[in-house]
């Protein structure tokens, strides 16, 4: 009689190999963020342009059914964007040279408002400055001042416009080129995998991630010109000055949840307190840019993008705050999309599973009905 062998056991890997293997991970992850630091002006038109490619690539491949080259249809798409970016620019380059122009005028009013309103605190703020002057006038009699000239607004506008422009034009020269290229990408991705089984898989995942992530986007940017129309209008309506700025403003600030809303909320605010001196008239613009929101935010976008696509709202600010320190306020409003990509890709692998449930949204409980069709039971 003989003895069958004792089943094989796993040993464990040794501590320090487990606490190295963390280490070497946090490593790495310090020097990712520090490369998406330091190359933000080559990775930021990148990031963009796959966005702007992922949303356009359904409607070229539609445009594909009749016929049409994908390189056409891409360079009309592109060529449209970029003259109706070209055009915003320009309409809005007039208001936004009259609002810096009044900028002065505007701060003075606010000042006579906020003193009205807080004698106390303004006259605390001015002794504190009749002894900075006091100090000031001490400190000058026995030692020399020196002032560093610091870059004139012009100067500095000047450069972030062009930095602006190389931007824009990298961004969409390089989403033509990845929209005419039509399925030449998704090949590629195919050809790195070496299995069959895995390069259904990975096709599949990619087709859907696309359909997912143009639909949330090309979704969201209609939202987002519908309420800017919206506000526009009606900020001219009640009398706002430069209303077409703000439903400029109301459209682009509304990539980011929240923040935006109230970004564009208290600038409106400080416009429509200078304009007014009634306080009731000064609440009606901010008042009217809330209930925009309000009601794009809790009714329009559920309605047109359901439940499944929400977000934890914790992941969403951490995400705000990590791009904008990474890629300033382009970053901020990249931050959702890339949240939204990240999201999509965790939910078509079940090793990041776990990590796509903490990005998205407390779902209410399954109805029975829900947990049957889970369950495949009638």
């Amino acid at each position: 009689m003989t003895s069958e062998p004792a089943p094989a056991t796993e040993t464990p890997a040794p501590q320090g190999t487990s606490r190295l293997q963390k280490y070497i991970g946090f490593i790495l992850l310090l020097l990712i963020v520090y490369g998406l630091y330091l190359g933000r002006e080559f990775l930021t038109p990148i990031v963009l342009s796959f966005l702007i490619s992922l949303t356009l690539t359904p409607i070229v491949r539609f445009l594909g059914t009749y016929a049409i080259p994908p390189a056409l249809s891409a360079t009309v798409l592109v060529i449209s964007i970029t003259a109706s970016i070209t055009v915003m620019g320009y309409l809005v380059s007039g208001p936004v040279s009259e609002l810096l122009a009044d900028a002065p005028r505007i701060t003075e009013r606010l000042k006579v408002k906020i003193h009205t309103l807080q004698a106390t605190v303004e006259q605390a703020v001015q002794a504190t400055q009749e002894i900075d002057k006091a100090t000031e006038a001490i400190s000058e009699r026995g030692v020399q001042k020196v002032v560093v000239a610091q870059p004139g607004i012009l100067s500095i506008a000047a450069g972030t416009a062009l930095s602006i422009v190389t931007t824009l034009a990298i961004t969409f020269v390089l989403s033509l080129f990845l929209l005419a290229s039509g399925p030449l990408f998704y090949e590629k991705i195919v050809q790195s995998v070496p299995r069959l089984s895995d390069k259904k898989r990975v096709l599949r995942a990619a087709y859907t991630v696309e359909q997912v992530v143009s639909r949330y986007l090309f979704t969201i940017t209609l939202i987002n010109i519908g309420l800017g129309v919206v506000v526009g209008l009606g900020l001219w309506l009640i009398g706002i000055p430069n209303a077409f700025v703000w439903g400029v403003a109301a459209a682009l600030l509304n990539y980011l949840p929240y923040v935006g809303a109230l970004i564009n909320i208290v600038l409106v605010a400080m416009i429509s307190f200078a304009t007014y001196d009634s306080l009731l008239f000064g609440l009606a613009g901010p008042a009217f840019v809330l209930c925009c929101n309000v009601i794009e935010g809790q009714f329009v976008t559920p309605l047109l993008l359901g439940r499944r696509l929400e977000l934890n709202t914790v992941a969403v600010f951490i995400s705000i705050s990590f791009w904008s320190w990474i890629w300033g306020f382009i970053g901020a409003l990249l931050a959702v999309p890339i949240l939204v990509v990240i999201k999509v890709i965790c939910d078509h692998f079940d090793s990041l599973a776990a990590f796509g449930n903490f990005l998205a949204a407390q779902q209410p409980a399954p109805s029975a009905e829900e947990r049957q069709e889970a369950r495949g039971t009638p």
